[in-house]
């Protein structure tokens, strides 16, 4: 072998261990960062917005996989989770779906039912009214007029407004929802006029759900009342209902 191949065979060999060393600094990086970063683990990211107190859905989350290690504790990893929960302040798409943003939809107790009644938006119910309140549900109905010999003015019941229920609990509250009601005037009999309606779900024992399942068929508007939280008292029996003419002011 002579001089020139000498340095061939000697380049080639310094060739390859630097390209050996080389490699071996990638692996050294790679386990490095694999060190650094750790197992992949399954988590659940908002793919829209949603509102508070909106019941959650698999619906609203996506799947993402990221670093076990850089995941909180409070993060949601089990689509179970979900389940009978709801937002508990407006969430943004993007945002990593955990526990602390959740809450346990309000449950049913021991004699309690379901009954959900449409309320109309225009009494302010909307956006205000959220699951876990406690509300005054009031029912106004009209008076009977009866007419006098003669076809004069007689006696007859003034119109009245009733709290039906005192401190129900609010445990669902749905979507607006347009609503069609025909207006009542003759000249405009055919006319419908469109507005917007909640379903608001109570949770109610027998009785008052009684009460409530009536002044959605015969009163003339049901409207509810917030009750500040904390406040325990029950509307008084001679407070419950109420009459023009019967104002002691």
């Amino acid at each position: 072998m002579n001089s020139r191949q000498r340095r061939g065979v000697l380049l080639m060999t310094v060739s390859l261990v630097c390209a050996l060393a080389a490699f071996g600094g990638v692996l050294a990086v790679i386990r490095n960062v694999e060190s650094k970063v750790g197992d992949e683990t399954t988590a659940y990211e908002l793919k829209e917005d949603v509102p508070a107190y909106e019941p959650l859905d698999e619906g609203h989350v996506k799947k993402v996989t990221m670093p076990e290690r850089w995941l909180p504790e409070t993060a949601v990893t089990d689509l179970g989770q979900l389940r009978r929960r709801i937002a508990l302040n407006p969430l943004k798409k993007g945002s990593l779906l955990q526990t602390d943003m959740m809450a346990k939809r309000p449950e049913l107790r021991s004699g309690e039912q379901e009954i959900a009644i449409m309320i109309d938006a225009e009494t302010g119910v909307a956006g205000k009214i959220n699951p876990g309140n406690r509300v005054n549900i009031y029912a106004t109905f009209e008076g009977e007029r009866r007419s006098g010999s003669g076809g004069s003015a007689g006696s007859g019941t003034p119109d009245r407004s009733q709290v039906i229920v005192s401190r129900a609990r609010v445990i669902d509250v749905g979507k607006l929802t347009p609503l069609r009601d025909r207006d009542d005037d003759d000249a405009r009999r055919d006319r419908q006029r469109e507005r917007e309606g909640v379903p608001i779900t109570f949770a109610l024992g027998t009785k008052d759900a009684q009460r409530v399942a009536y002044a959605e068929s015969f009163a003339e508007n049901v409207r509810l009342a917030l009750v500040a939280p904390g406040d325990d008292a029950e509307v008084p029996d001679d407070e419950r209902t109420y009459t023009l003419p019967g104002d002691k002011q």
